[in-house]
């Protein structure tokens, strides 16, 4: 499956007060990591709202675990991977490690939308073939 890894830094404003990152921070990560996903995969976010005709692929069911917290000026891989593609949904699991050690593993289901035809809202559409195929791997 397909995967993509970028660094970050942890910075002041992502912790509590006792220096650990505020545990829904990592959501916000692991949001801005698949965002990264879709450019590696060559499907940035003007190709899919311009081309595949998305309203984006909001998040469905999510969760994390933690094992090693995180602090302030650590430098962190996150290494997120697309772990299932079916017809309109996708799930990707997200690993945040520091030097090899897992700190934080996190899971969200995706599923890909586009606008209703009557401007109601937002409705599940099949995933497009050509991102599904990278995806897939």
């Amino acid at each position: 499956m397909f995967s993509n890894t970028t660094r970050r830094l942890i910075e002041w404003g992502d912790c509590d007060p006792a220096g650990i990152v505020f545990n829904p921070k990592f959501f916000v990560y692991f949001d801005h990591c698949t965002a990264l996903l879709y450019g590696a995969a060559g499907f940035g976010k003007s190709t899919m709202l311009e081309e595949f005709g998305a309203a984006g692929a909001p998040v469905v069911k999510t969760g994390a675990e933690f094992h090693v917290p995180c602090t302030f000026g650590e430098e962190v891989t996150i290494t997120s991977t697309v772990t299932r593609v079916g017809t309109s949904s996708f799930d990707v699991t997200h690993r945040l490690e520091k030097d090899g050690v897992l700190r934080v593993e996190g899971k969200e289901t995706r599923v890909w939308t586009q606008r209703a035809p009557d401007g109601s809202g937002l409705v599940s559409a099949p995933l497009p073939e050509a991102l599904a195929k990278v995806f897939r791997g």
